[in-house]
């Protein structure tokens, strides 16, 4: 059974930093890619980061580019998701997503995973 739990959400200062963890099961890197996707209060879910499955390369999204770093840990199943430089438009529940996609680029769409975490929400506030 395929799942994904992410941790390491909570409240920083405009300027701060968080680290997400996406950690998994069921799947091996080499035929998913990983995602992480946001989505604010009455707004739609936004591709963030992915990272390819076999290349490993990365993707940004342009809000977050030069602030955010996608990272993954194959030894202990974990996609991170490093912020820093946070804006308080930054606000959002992040999503891990995994998308069965063994050559390729990555995608930014949220349509493109088939397997969700639960979410950690991220407010950054002062």
């Amino acid at each position: 059974q395929l799942q994904l739990v992410e941790v390491g959400g909570g409240l920083a200062q405009p300027g701060g930093s968080l680290r997400l963890s996406c950690a998994f099961s069921g799947f091996s890197l080499d035929y998913y890619a990983i995602g992480w996707f946001r989505q604010a209060p009455g707004k739609e879910r936004e591709g963030v980061s992915c990272i390819s499955s076999r290349q490993r390369s990365t993707y940004y999204a342009d809000s977050v580019k030069g602030r955010f770093t996608i990272s993954r840990d194959n030894a202990k199943n974990t996609v991170y998701l490093q912020m820093n430089n946070l804006k308080p438009e930054d606000s959002a529940v992040y999503y891990c997503g995994a998308d069965r996609r063994v050559f390729g680029s990555c995608k930014l769409s949220a349509n493109e995973y088939e397997v969700w975490g639960q979410g950690t929400q991220v407010t950054v506030s002062s």
